[in-house]
């Protein structure tokens, strides 16, 4: 085994016991620049919360403000509404028949993803030659921040108790709550409620559930990103591409231990698709190849942190997530995890790592619009490097 191998395995095995001071004394000084077990990842956390983006009421008036200025070329409506009555919205823009659906911000901490979309549908719905050409040929369909909730209270669950499902669903009196619910904040993790039968009604039996399992459509956020997926499935056969765009920790490395990881992509979230029924449209190369233009995108701006992206954890399953469900249903499911939540790291990445999902989303469109993606190579899938997860040594993370 490579020294560099050696330390990536050793770090990755520190975090898992705790042995983060002894990895730090075995390794002694790595070679070649290599990065050190104990890196100083997540000492950046500023306090800052949510307060360098934009607030839902910021986020409804650039919306409206782009619907404006494009006159209507991006097509700006109301899809549904939060537990708390915070209006959900769509973008759309395009008229082309491959349909790519991006949702955002399903996690109400995760931002990067929502200032991303909104610079890439300015792009989309301008004037410019290059964006009369894609759309006609691709049509996006943007929920710039589905859990509105959330991200006003900046915290990963929606805000909606246990007693206000069952008094929607009367049939769960009497259950135990979704293993999703956090009690303690009083609300659910949105990307656990997914069902790949967008006609289930939730069912006593069916809970508490757990993170192997489908969802339920318990919560409005997910039931408007259900209904949204829907009315496109009846517009055009097939939901072709589903992006969702989330945040993890910042702490994560390239395999090679020389660089630290700013973005993990996946295509993989359903270990066997027999075992939620019968779904002919499931085609996981799809999901691959529309994963390698995310990554080819980033790796054509040469040798800057952006081509460090990495491959998220291969032994996903998890059919209750918008991803999973969806991709049971025949959709390439592209999921972009993208570092520093905004618990960590402060603001001063903020904009690089924006522009790095805008990048990778724009990459994608780019070669759905252009065909270019149907042949590209599943191979180079499985050959981007995998996510290594570095201990922390930063208070509060």
């Amino acid at each position: 085994m490579s020294a560099r191998r050696w330390v990536a395995t050793l770090a990755s095995t520190a975090l898992i016991t705790g042995l983060s001071t002894v990895a730090a004394n075995a390794t002694g000084n790595p070679t070649n620049g290599a990065i050190p077990p104990v890196s100083h990842c997540g000492t950046e956390a500023s306090g800052s919360g949510n307060n360098g983006f934009v607030d839902y009421t910021q986020l409804t008036t650039a919306l409206q403000q782009l619907e404006t200025s494009t006159g209507g070329t991006v097509d700006v409506e109301v899809a549904g509404y939060s537990n708390q009555g915070r209006a959900i919205h769509t973008a759309r823009v395009g008229e082309g028949d491959k349909v790519v659906y991006v949702q955002t911000q399903i996690h109400g901490n995760e931002m990067h993803g929502t200032e991303a979309a909104l610079e890439l549908l300015k792009q989309w719905g301008s004037d410019s030659p290059a964006a009369k050409k894609l759309r006609k040929n691709v049509t996006v369909v943007v929920i710039p921040r589905l859990n509105v909730d959330g991200g006003e209270l900046d915290q990963r669950q929606n805000d909606m108790t246990w007693d206000e499902v069952v008094a929607d669903f009367p049939q769960l009196a009497g259950a135990s709550p979704s293993w999703n619910y956090n009690s303690r904040v009083g609300g659910f993790d949105i990307n656990r409620d997914f069902h790949p039968n967008l006609d289930y009604v939730p069912a006593a039996e069916d809970f508490p559930g757990d993170s192997a399992d489908t969802g339920w459509y318990i919560t409005p956020e997910a039931q408007t990103s259900r209904n949204v997926y829907r009315s496109l499935e009846q517009e055009f056969g097939t939901v072709d591409y589903f992006v969702d765009l989330h945040n993890q920790w910042s702490c994560y490395a390239t395999d090679d231990m020389e660089s630290m990881s700013p973005l993990s992509i996946s295509a993989k979230f359903i270990d066997d698709p027999a075992e939620f029924g019968s779904w002919p449209k499931f085609d996981m190369d799809a999901s691959k190849r529309a994963n390698v233009a995310v990554y080819e995108a980033l790796q054509k701006r040469g040798k800057s942190s952006y081509g460090k992206l990495t491959l998220y954890p291969q032994s996903t399953n998890l059919p209750g997530t918008a991803l999973g469900s969806y991709q049971l249903r025949g959709s390439a499911a592209i999921l972009f995890e993208t570092s520093s939540q905004t618990q960590y790291d402060g603001m001063k990445r903020n904009g690089m790592l924006a522009k790095m999902v805008e990048t990778g989303l724009g990459g994608l469109v780019d070669a759905v619009a252009d065909g270019s993606v149907n042949s590209l190579d599943t191979g180079a899938y499985d050959a981007i490097p995998t996510r290594v997860t570095l201990p922390s040594d930063g208070p509060g993370v």
